[in-house]
């Protein structure tokens, strides 16, 4: 139950900051945060990472609910086994952050993303994303960490 309650909570704060980020930051403007390390910036990013396949929607979007959907099934199949708790915190972790970027594909045609980190590195810089990326990057490592715990035992 906490799993999924993970889950939901990473989609529903996603979904109310994703509005307010719509609603009060022009975009291209910037606002920084937290001491100067985040810097909020809204963007409408219409492919997948990075702007892989913008020009693609329809594409990216079918991507989408499929990656998302067999994560699910995934997820589901990961209450047949017993503790395995990396591997399902991995997998809530990312379906928090794909259901929150698939739901904006959908519904809006494009992901809301909104921050940037405040580093030297420009390359590092210059990345805008979103709490459920994040979510999305660090849950699939953990599955995998986990997935290999699963077999190893």
């Amino acid at each position: 139950m906490r799993y999924i309650l993970m889950i939901l909570t990473i989609f529903t704060g996603e979904l109310f900051w994703k509005d307010h980020v719509e609603r009060e930051i022009p975009e291209g403007s910037s606002k920084k945060a937290l001491r100067n390390t985040v810097i909020l910036t809204k963007h409408h990013n219409y492919g997948a990472a990075f702007n892989t396949g913008e020009r693609r929607p329809g594409i990216v979007k079918g991507i989408s609910v499929l990656l998302t959907v067999l994560a699910a099934i995934f997820f589901i199949f990961s209450f047949g086994t017993v503790g395995k708790g990396m591997l399902k915190f991995g997998l809530s972790l990312l379906l928090g952050g794909a259901f929150s970027n698939t739901y904006d594909r959908l519904r809006r045609g494009y992901v809301v993303d909104y921050f940037r980190l405040n580093v030297p590195a420009k390359r590092i810089r210059n990345l805008i994303f979103n709490i459920s990326d994040f979510c999305i990057v660090v849950g699939a490592v953990l599955a995998v960490l986990g997935e290999q715990e699963l077999f190893e035992n």
